[in-house]
């Protein structure tokens, strides 16, 4: 059997998003900010999960395609620097399609069903019966899509955490069943123990579930009530004057609970600042509804920016030629990662008949 290859100097993170259209503050506060922070001291590497784009969306690639391109947009503008990590398509990556066959023969059709992600996009899709076979797959190749480059935290969002579980249970499964690993081993110790992956563990953002603008459902582009990151700033004010309380004066007690001050706790930056506001909202000392949101308003144009200053330079058809190179060249770094882990999960399985070299040529 191969030997598995030597760590890398830095931990390896993967995480990623399925382009289904514009980022927007859920995404920043959920796990965005938490991948930029991370680039500095972990090898990162970003999927563009366009393969389960089409389980909802098959008849419209055009779209798939655009959708792709702009989600990098997004991902360069709020600071993911290609240098310093790696892009990553999906449908480029064969390894990933392989693994995600192996691994659905280590899961039983029932326990894939019973994801409660999986149940709840079914749900809040209106999809009842009538989703296509490949779209329950798509929990599975989550699974391959991070045990390709075999990493030791996921950055996700609170709702992807039971994706991330599953993961874990096909990363202990595979050691156990093809390497002879003790189920009884300690997740840290499985590498150790002769196991092919490590057991990864989610890293939930600061802000696992930002309430939309509606006041009431979790931020969505599908719902109306995003506040994107390419939003400028009239737009932005505009959003969040929506924001909902319920409070009727300046000095009438408010609850510092409501959606609003969420907002208040999350993009306003001076700690003391928001004590203060709480406090005087709290006690309704003469401080409007109106004046707070202007405030938080200017504070999400403040934060976002830098991030349209950066998302200039990739504007136009000439910004298209750019993303699309930064994905090709991050495209062939990772396949090489992922190739290797391909091999080295072929060998336990007795498939290492022999070697295959993939390459990534430029678009023309």
């Amino acid at each position: 059997m191969t030997t598995p290859p030597a760590a890398t100097q830095r931990p390896r993170i993967l995480t990623g998003d399925t382009p289904t259209g514009a980022l927007h503050l859920g995404h920043w506060v959920g796990s965005l900010e938490n991948r930029v922070r991370l680039q500095k001291k972990y090898d990162c590497y970003f999927l563009l999960a366009n393969m389960h784009a089409f389980t909802t969306r098959s008849e419209k690639p055009g779209e798939i395609r655009r959708d792709t391109i702009e989600i990098v947009k997004d991902w360069l503008a709020a600071g993911i620097d290609p240098e310093r990590s790696t892009v990553v398509l999906q449908t480029e990556v064969p390894a990933i399609a392989e693994l995600s066959w192996f691994f659905a023969m280590l899961l039983p059709f029932n326990r894939v069903m019973r994801n409660p992600t999986l149940k709840t996009e079914i749900e809040t899709k209106d999809l009842g019966d009538k989703y296509s076979f490949g779209f329950p797959m798509y929990a599975v190749g989550q699974c391959a899509d991070i045990l390709a480059f075999r990493p030791l935290l996921v950055p996700v969002g609170e709702d992807q955490v039971a994706h991330i579980e599953m993961c874990r249970e096909v990363a202990r499964r595979f050691s156990q069943v093809y390497l002879n690993v003790n189920p009884k081993t300690e997740d840290p110790d499985y590498v150790k123990a002769g196991g092919l992956f490590p057991i990864p563990e989610a890293l939930v953002g600061r802000i696992g579930r930002l309430v939309g603008v509606d006041g009431k459902n979790k931020m969505s582009k599908s719902l109306g009530n995003a506040i994107f990151l390419s939003d400028p700033p009239d737009a932005v004010k505009k959003k969040v004057g929506k924001i909902f309380t319920g409070r009727q004066s300046a000095t009438e007690p408010g609850d510092v609970g409501n959606a609003l001050f969420q907002y208040v706790e999350a993009f306003i930056p001076d700690a003391a600042r928001v004590a203060e506001l709480k406090d005087r909202y709290a006690r309704g000392d003469n401080i409007g509804d109106g004046h707070i949101k202007a405030e938080v308003a200017e504070a999400i144009s403040a934060l976002l920016r830098p991030m349209h200053d950066r998302r200039a330079a990739y504007e136009g058809e000439a910004g298209d030629r750019k993303i699309i190179e930064v994905i090709r060249e991050g495209t062939e770094r990772a396949n090489a990662v992922a190739e290797q882990t391909l091999r080295l999960a072929k060998d336990a399985m007795g498939l290492g008949f022999w070697r295959r070299t993939l390459s990534v040529d430029r678009p023309h």
